[in-house]
């Protein structure tokens, strides 16, 4: 890979990561638009361990005290202090989990078209447009019931579609539930760490069972990029989401998705 095909793909997947656009449809219509061969395994391995990176270290204090309060909330048999919101991430992510394990070889297959990308871009862009202008966006994501978790999660579950976006299907099933904008965005982040997690892991897995070199100047490279780029995405979409709301991203999706099926025709 040369370095600048090193440097935007890494800031194109750290910054779409969490953004409601879809990392899935830019990594596909950036290397069209420039002529690129595709980045290879290790690079996607690389990239993903810095999304993960820098959520973990955004939300270090949220997660130290949820894994401290849940690991007390087993010994004690009790809710207490932020376990709940733990658990909530731990449902939540079961049942994208579980279709990952069953669906992921089929879509892998079957739906990474651009058509499909496109089409589901700009499908969900409006699903989002209509969950932030009728949500009521008066609860946090503390007051998040069974019942709202298991709705969140298998929404979830439909970003293994190309084009969904993980952060952008979590946050409109949150509004969708009465969150506030900066409470969804809250816990689809928090969300997104075992997905990350276990996407990498299995992308890792594969690696290390593939007989192609590694490119290890990429790998460092695109894991320092991913890392920061997520992070300072992160930082500013929580800062600026109440004074800008979801209509940026909801006319970018809509642009995109019209990009996109110019190239899928």
């Amino acid at each position: 890979m040369e370095l600048i095909q090193i440097i935007v793909l890494a800031l194109v997947q750290g910054i779409t990561e969490f953004l409601p656009i879809s990392s899935s449809a830019h990594l596909i219509l950036v290397p069209v638009v420039f002529d690129w061969e595709d980045q290879g395994l290790a690079f996607d391995v690389a990239v993903h361990v810095g999304s993960l990176s820098a959520v973990i270290y955004y939300f270090r204090k949220e997660i130290q005290r949820m894994t401290q309060d849940w690991i007390q909330s087993l010994i004690k048999r009790e809710n207490i202090g932020e376990s709940t919101l733990a658990w909530a991430v731990i449902i939540g992510t079961i049942p994208a989990g579980f279709a990952g394990l069953l669906l992921n070889d089929f879509i892998e297959l079957n739906l990474r078209s651009t058509l499909v990308i496109a089409v589901s871009t700009i499908v969900f862009g409006l699903l989002l447009w209509y969950a932030d202008a009728t949500g009521s966006q008066s609860r946090t994501e503390h007051t998040l019931s069974l019942r709202d978790i298991l709705i969140i999660g298998f929404m979830q579950a439909l970003a293994l579609i190309p084009g969904t976006s993980r952060s952008g299907i979590t946050i409109t099933a949150g509004l969708l539930l009465g969150l506030s904008r900066d409470a969804a965005a809250r816990f689809s982040f928090l969300l997104s760490i075992p997905l990350i997690l276990a996407g990498g892991g299995l992308k890792t897995k594969e690696l290390l069972e593939s007989p192609i070199a590694v490119d290890w100047q990429a790998i460092i490279y695109g894991t320092i990029l991913s890392a920061i780029s997520a992070y300072f995405c992160i930082h500013f979409f929580l800062k600026l989401l109440d004074r800008i709301g979801m209509m940026p991203f909801i006319i970018y999706r809509l642009i995109l998705g019209a990009i996109l099926l110019f190239f899928a025709f």
